[in-house]
């Protein structure tokens, strides 16, 4: 399936999930929110650089585009975990809401992870968790964030991240959706600067900061989005010290020498302009 046909499908796919802003009488009844995020199987990264954009035809020369891109996928996949993704959007949200209820009485995250059975492990659950076991916790009402796509792609020789998914509350009791907001940010289509595919290919965390820009993006709508100006609210505590959110751990990657073979060497894409 090809990079163009993804707009027509994530229209049809959300015809019946478009956005629904949060009512401050809704969030006034939340007593104590569990907040959840994952990201879907299948979701990512993924590469649309070379298959969708002939600009880069003569940089590969012999290697096949399908290649090149199966390549750039290993190399995203060095950049940045899924367990790093998905606890940013989160911590980066929830650090950000204001210091009042419900999100002062917010379900400890690591009894949420213990319980569905995700602390600490790369590989975040796939599959949407059984709500149930957050219960006995205490929680009324679940906030989860789901990360449906991310990758690079290219247009025009102009290539960028992008990262789409949706955000969404609900209650425990009857499942009653109050809050989704879909969301999909996309450096190429925004014009941000230009993330050379081949200088990612020699430097996989270039694709991590960017990642990592258009997460915290998404935090800030999140945000925006959960603090409903028609509420009565709660009183306003402390925060506590320390940075927003903490970033996400730097993967350790060592520049490898250049061939002096003209054969590229196995898994890897050309060397990007001086």
């Amino acid at each position: 399936m090809t990079r163009s046909l993804l707009p027509f499908i994530a229209l049809a796919l959300c015809a019946g999930c478009a956005s629904q802003r949060l009512a401050g009488a809704d969030l006034d009844r939340v007593r104590r929110p569990a907040f959840i995020s994952r990201i879907e199987d299948g979701a990512g990264p993924r590469s649309f650089v070379f298959r969708e954009d002939s600009a880069y035809g003569d940089k590969l020369k012999k290697l096949e585009p399908v290649e090149a891109d199966r390549r750039l996928t290993v190399k995203l996949q060095q950049a940045v975990t899924r367990f790093e993704i998905s606890e940013r959007l989160r911590v980066n949200t929830l650090t950000q809401l204001p210091r009042e209820a419900p999100w002062t009485y917010t379900v400890d995250p690591a009894r949420v992870a213990s319980v569905l059975e995700s602390f600490l492990v790369e590989e975040v659950p796939a599959n949407a968790p059984d709500y149930d076991l957050v219960t006995p916790l205490g929680a009324d009402t679940i906030v989860e964030f789901v990360v449906q796509e991310y990758g690079m792609r290219s247009k025009k020789g102009h290539a960028g991240a992008f990262l789409r998914g949706y955000g969404r509350m609900f209650t425990l009791d009857g499942r009653s959706e109050v809050w989704r907001h879909p969301f999909e940010v996309d450096q190429v289509e925004s014009g941000a600067e230009h993330l050379d595919p081949f200088k990612v290919g020699k430097n996989p965390d270039l694709f991590r900061q960017a990642l990592t820009t258009l997460l915290d993006q998404v935090a800030l709508e999140f945000v925006k989005d959960l603090t409903p100006k028609d509420r009565r609210g709660g009183p306003t505590v402390a925060a506590p010290p320390g940075p927003a959110a903490p970033d996400a751990v730097t993967p350790t990657f060592v520049e490898p020498p250049k061939p002096s073979d003209p054969e590229l060497p196995p898994g890897e894409l050309p060397d990007p302009d001086p």
